[in-house]
Parts: C-alpha cells; sequence; structure tokens
C-alpha cells in the first residue's frame, strides 16, 4: 500500500484512506458522497469520453433515435459487429452519412463514407451506393463495421501518484489532461498504459484488450479518485458495487454564479443532445433518469456592479450516473462548471469585463471537476476503504484567484 498527505485548507481531519469494519453504519461518511458517476453498465464501459465536437442538424429532441440503437452502434463502432438504426417518426430527413456519423462519437464522416463504399450499409436490405442517400422516417439502416484487428496494449511507464495498491485492486489519483483507456484518437498515453508498466502490470482481464481493469471512468480533463481491479473476481464484486449504487463518491466543482436553493436536487432525463450526438442533455422525452444533489460549500469573488458572488464551490453526489451528469446538469440548471468547454460557456458580458477574477475565469483551461472522495468496501476482505484525494493546484489557484483563500 502506499499513499501521501492529501489534507487541503478547511478540510476536515481525514487520512487519505482510511479501513473500517463493512457493516459499519454508513452515515459514518459523509452523506454527501454517494456517486456512480460515468457508469451505466456495471462492469461494461459506457461509450462516452466523449469528447467530440462535431455538429450535424438532427431533429429535435423528441424525434430523436433510441438512445438503445446509439449506444449498440457505438459499441459496434469500437468493437465492430452489426447494428440497426430505425428511424422515428417525426425524424428529419437526412444523408445517411451525416446521420450515422453523428450518431457514434467514434465513427467519423470518413469512415462512414467508406463504410458505404465497401457496401457495409443497407437501406430496408437494399446496399446503399451513394454517401448523399437521403434517410427517411420509418426507414432502417443496417450497418457492418468490421471486427477490428486485434490491439494489445503497450505498457508506457509513467509517473502515478498511487493512493493504495494490493494484490486485488489499485486506486489512482488521476491528473486532468489524462485519458483513461485507448479510444478513438488516443492510442498511448492513457492510465491504462501507465498501470501495465507499474509493477507486475497485473489487471484483470474483464475489459481487454482496451479496458483491462477499467471498472469505471472519469472524464480526460476531469481529475481525482478511480479504482482500477487487478483480478477478474475483484472486478466483478466492484462493478456490483456501482450498480447497486453503494460506492461513495464527491466531486467538487466550481460553478459560475451561485444556485439560489441550497442544498439542491436537480432532476431531468439525460440524453443524446438533439443536434449534436457527440454530446448528452437533459431531454423531454426518451434519456434515462438522471437525480444529482449538490450543496454550497463556498461562494467566491463579488461584481462590484452587482455584488453578487462570481462562483460557487459545490459538494456533488449522484443518485443515478448518467454519461457527464454532474456537467450536463448543473448547465441545465445554469450554473455551468467553469472552464467546460462543452457544457458551458463564459457569459458574454463578463468575457467583457476587466476584472482579473472574471479573466481567470475565463480562461481556465478545463472543467473545474475534481473527485475528491471515494469509498467502497473492499471486493475482497470485506473491509470499507475511504480515500481523500486534496483538491488540484489548478483549482487551489483559481479559488486563490477568486479570493477565497
Amino acid at each position: 500500500m502506499s499513499g501521501r498527505d492529501s489534507r487541503r485548507p478547511g478540510d476536515d481531519d481525514l487520512p487519505r484512506e482510511t479501513a473500517v469494519p463493512a457493516h459499519s453504519d454508513p452515515t459514518e461518511e459523509p452523506d454527501l458522497i454517494e456517486d456512480p458517476e460515468l457508469i451505466e453498465d456495471p462492469g461494461l464501459i459506457p461509450d462516452d469520453d466523449a469528447g467530440a465536437e462535431e455538429d450535424e442538424p438532427f431533429a429535435e429532441a423528441e424525434a430523436g433515435l433510441d438512445d438503445d440503437e446509439l449506444s449498440a452502434l457505438e459499441a459496434a463502432a469500437v468493437l465492430g459487429g452489426t447494428v440497426d438504426i430505425t428511424l422515428p417518426t417525426g425524424f428529419a430527413e437526412e444523408r445517411a452519412d451525416r446521420l450515422l456519423a453523428n450518431a457514434a462519437p467514434s465513427l467519423s464522416r470518413g469512415r462512414v463514407q467508406a463504410l458505404i463504399r465497401d457496401g457495409r450499409v443497407t437501406l430496408d436490405g437494399a446496399t446503399i451506393a451513394d454517401a448523399s442517400r437521403r434517410v427517411k422516417p420509418g426507414q432502417k439502416l443496417t450497418v457492418t463495421v468490421p471486427v477490428p484487428e486485434e490491439r494489445r496494449l503497450e505498457p508506457e511507464p509513467m509517473a502515478l501518484d498511487i493512493v493504495y495498491e494490493d494484490e486485488w485492486l489499485i486506486v489512482v489519483d488521476k491528473p486532468a489532461g489524462l485519458v483513461v483507456h485507448p479510444g478513438a484518437g488516443n492510442d498511448r498515453g492513457t492510465l491504462v498504459s501507465g498501470l501495465l508498466a507499474h509493477g507486475d502490470g497485473r489487471l484483470s482481464s474483464i475489459g481487454a484488450p482496451t479496458r483491462p481493469g477499467v471498472v469505471h471512468r472519469i472524464d480526460k480533463d476531469t481529475s481525482g479518485l478511480i479504482v482500477f481491479a487487478k483480478t477478474d473476481a475483484a472486478h466483478l464484486a466492484l462493478a456490483r458495487q456501482f450498480a447497486d449504487h453503494t460506492i461513495r463518491r464527491a466531486y467538487t466543482a466550481i460553478v459560475w454564479g451561485v444556485p439560489a436553493v441550497d442544498p439542491g436536487r436537480i432532476e431531468g432525463n439525460i440524453g443524446r443532445h438533439a443536434t449534436d450526438r457527440q454530446r448528452m442533455a437533459v431531454v423531454t422525452r426518451g434519456g434515462k433518469p438522471a437525480v444529482t444533489h449538490y450543496r454550497i460549500a463556498n461562494m467566491v469573488g463579488v461584481v462590484e456592479v452587482s455584488e453578487k458572488p462570481l462562483a460557487s464551490v459545490l459538494d456533488c453526489r449522484l443518485e443515478t450516473g448518467r454519461t457527464h451528469q454532474i456537467r450536463v446538469h448543473l448547465s441545465h440548471v445554469g450554473h455551468p462548471l467553469v472552464g467546460d468547454p462543452v457544457y458551458g460557456r463564459s457569459p458574454a458580458r463578463l468575457q467583457r469585463m476587466e476584472d482579473p477574477r472574471i479573466k481567470a475565469m475565463c480562461s481556465f483551461p478545463r472543467q473545474a471537476l475534481h473527485a475528491r472522495r471515494l469509498g467502497f468496501v473492499h471486493p475482497v476482505t470485506g473491509r470499507r476503504l475511504k480515500f481523500e484525494s486534496p483538491l488540484p493546484q489548478d483549482m487551489r489557484e483559481l479559488l486563490a484567484s477568486l479570493e477565497f483563500f
């Protein structure tokens, strides 16, 4: 086991790692911390790390494609396979190549056009010869993506912040900017590759070849705690805890403005964005139920003209674990994460102001979100483990610039 001092100014006196009997009253842990974020299917990783920016016109949200079909298409784009996509009533007529490219983050338009040229896309059973073929409501597209050649991950030595390690699992404090596992456009330099070069390089075979040991994920530009399994048995046991919502996790978020309600509850189904299929959004029809709880930890920076705080620091807890849930929900209620390039942007009126604090917020280079705390029952010993991560330097500096400290 390894670890380091994790306290930050203002924290309660918590150790980086604590073990207590598994039958202990879970209320001993702070009540804001249950959050299986970014896990939708236990043990099987959701197909986002999304981050792509291409947008093509789609029908309004209520006429969107089926979420299960979209997930299957994205899985096929990565792993290979055949998928049927049926266009629902009310769906806007669209070119086949644009439709499919927008439907799956891992399918570029060029790749879709290549599939069409190879005769791997049919419309109502007939091969499509032209990528510009228009697809209409009620028609069924069938896409066959070849199974990719087997990929073998190469170990890549890198500096890792190991918070805890034993023969069954390893907990890492991931820095912002590091992708968890290989995916579209990220074949090298991932956290998984670094773990394969650490110690004996053992990770569970579940998720192999590109996602060995990966029980859950956090976004590339989100920092904080993440656990990996070294054995298949540990992997399955941890995945079950995610499925049962017993993994306890807290996030610290820095958002624009101050929520009017404290503590607050945000409820709204999350599904694919109506016009940008590589983003998620709160939708009125379809999607998956999602509930986010938050409380205001601090309010920072005051604009003289309004005498209102510029930002607030939130502690967040999720009842559900949908893709990008914290980011989507906070943006939906008008308090996007500072620095979020996908779901938030600096208000135009503030960008014109000369206040250095506002400039610091507008120029923050990533979403200000940190997976601060992680707790779970050890899959083998049955002991309850709790871990604490200090706020990373970039978020500390941002708060300092807002006169937090």
